[in-house]
């Protein structure tokens, strides 16, 4: 049976007054939430460093924490690429190209940019498919938390504790909208990393600081030779070669998350300023720099401080380490830590999951069937009882989903499965005028199925673990289809193009007229 711990009162203090306070912050945002439009991109009216913020804290999770750290245990420092060569480069790219031409179309979300360039099917598709995504990511975050922290670390009943969780954020996001995310997002941020940061260090001095550390790994034996190093060769068995990293990673993987994924964009969107919507993504590629020391390096302190642990269990690295080495009060620190984290990520899954539901799924659904266009107070209405509908049924469906061996092998794979397609279309639907409504619709289904092919055909690639070589592969095959279906049918319209490619949003001042008109 596994050794547990108890939160002292002082431990209770403090997580009690951080779960009182958040939610009294989410409440207070309520008072600005008049209209689907503060509700889902909070009235466009969010400064730069609480967009970058809210952009790192809704990204790291209680999940990293705990799979982060992980994957760090069984594969070494390879696995922190996600953050380093995986945001910082991505995020940059993506605040001087797709964030200035987001922002200006004024669209609500990436699926209904991609109705606009391509047509309804398009957009309907690729909602569904990012739905599916955040329900599975929600699913994962409220049970390995449940499970892997509060039930490994306390003893507390695991779905007592993931219902706790799901109650706290689904309140506060199903009242506030996005400003109540991104402005609770900030107070998170600072609480996540004084404790996480508070957990490297202990780990660090109990292990007798990086020289000792390295040596220590080093001489546990020839399996963990690789642990420090940055790029694994092509060859690895693992599922971080050095090939995978830098195409399927850096070229694809990366930049598809940091300019696709609504949860990270739909902040961005709420700018108050072009300006604003680049710098929140510019703090927030430099913040995330930091992140794998924090989340990533505690795993490689649990190989020497938990030797017992086996391989399997690899995401109980955290837990055990907090077990081990946080004393009264720090300990309460490190849950309200924990606990920010997850509710930042819940809250902004929630809330970018609510906004592609009402905009991409049932507004196209209606328009399909010749009902009205949703007014702005059913869209409100829809939108908060679907974020209740949603937490509820990923509470229900949360230890199905998410009990398995590892985890963030499993989230990522997800995320390789369309991620390649849809940058593909994005890409080309953005730069080059001569794609159309059928190049793009065939370029994301056709891909989305390669993809599948890819990962499910035994003997394709020497990784066990082939999800960074499936995002490759399934974007240049997306390119592919989607330019030659492109030249095999009609053009789009120019009057269809306006203010809908790159150049023409960027440089041209009546596209920039025509598309207020058309937001209008």
């Amino acid at each position: 049976m596994q050794e547990i711990i108890g939160l002292h009162n002082i431990d209770i203090a403090i997580i009690t007054t951080y779960m009182l306070g958040t939610l009294a912050l989410g409440f207070f945002c309520t008072r600005y939430v008049g209209n689907a439009e503060d509700f889902f991109v909070s009235g466009k009216a969010l400064p730069f460093w609480a967009i970058g913020f809210s952009i790192v804290v809704s990204d790291i999770g209680a999940m990293d924490f705990v799979a982060v750290a992980g994957a760090t245990f069984r594969h070494g420092v390879s696995a922190a690429n996600f953050d380093w060569m995986g945001s910082m480069p991505a995020m940059v790219f993506a605040a001087f190209v797709f964030v200035p031409y987001f922002w200006r179309t004024g669209v609500f979300t990436i699926p209904e940019f991609l109705g606009r360039r391509y047509n309804s099917a398009v957009q309907f598709l690729n909602a569904i498919i990012w739905a599916i995504v955040l329900f599975l990511s929600l699913s994962i975050m409220l049970w390995v938390t449940a499970d892997k922290l509060m039930y490994t670390v306390l003893g507390w009943d695991a779905m007592w504790s993931l219902w706790l969780m799901a109650i706290v954020t689904g309140l506060y996001t199903f009242s506030g909208g996005l400003t109540a995310v991104v402005f609770t997002d900030v107070v998170q941020l600072i609480v996540m990393f004084v404790g996480g940061f508070g957990l490297l260090i202990l780990s660090l001095w109990e292990v007798g600081g990086w020289s000792a550390l390295r040596e220590q790994v080093l001489a546990k034996g020839p399996e963990f030779q690789e642990h420090f190093t940055i790029l694994l060769p092509h060859d690895t068995t693992g599922p971080f070669p050095w090939t995978g990293i830098v195409f399927g990673l850096g070229i694809v993987l990366a930049i598809a998350y940091m300019s696709g994924n609504q949860v990270i964009v739909q902040r961005t969107l709420g700018a108050r300023t072009e300006w604003d919507a680049k710098g929140g993504m510019l703090v927030g590629g430099f913040l995330k720099s930091m992140i794998p020391l924090m989340v990533a390096l505690p795993g490689l302190c649990a190989l020497i401080l938990v030797p017992q642990l086996p391989i399997e269990e690899a995401d109980r690295a955290v837990p055990e380490m907090i077990r081990l080495l946080l004393p009264a009060g720090l300990r309460g620190l490190m849950f309200a830590a924990l606990f920010a984290a997850l509710m930042s990520s819940i809250s902004g899954t929630l809330n970018s999951a609510s906004t592609m539901f009402i905009t991409d799924i049932l507004g196209e659904m209606r328009s399909w069937i010749g009902k009205k266009p949703i007014t702005e107070r059913q869209a409100l209405h829809l939108g908060r009882a679907f974020t209740a509908v949603l937490i509820i049924l990923a509470g229900i469906f949360a230890k199905p989903i998410a009990n398995r061996e590892s985890i963030y092998v499993f989230m990522q794979t997800i995320l390789s499965m369309f991620q390649g397609p849809t940058l593909a279309i994005l890409l080309l639907g953005i730069t080059w005028r001569r794609a159309t409504r059928w190049g793009g619709l065939a370029g994301l289904t056709l891909g989305v199925t390669f993809c599948f092919i890819l990962q499910y055909t035994p003997g394709l690639f020497t990784s066990d673990y082939p999800f960074l070589f499936v995002a490759w592969w399934s974007f240049v095959f997306s390119l592919i289809v989607t330019v030659v279906v492109s030249l095999l049918t009609a053009p789009e319209s120019e009057e269809k193009l306006r203010g809908l490619t790159w150049g023409s949003v960027i440089q041209s001042n009546a596209a920039q007229k025509a598309l207020q008109e058309r937001n209008n």
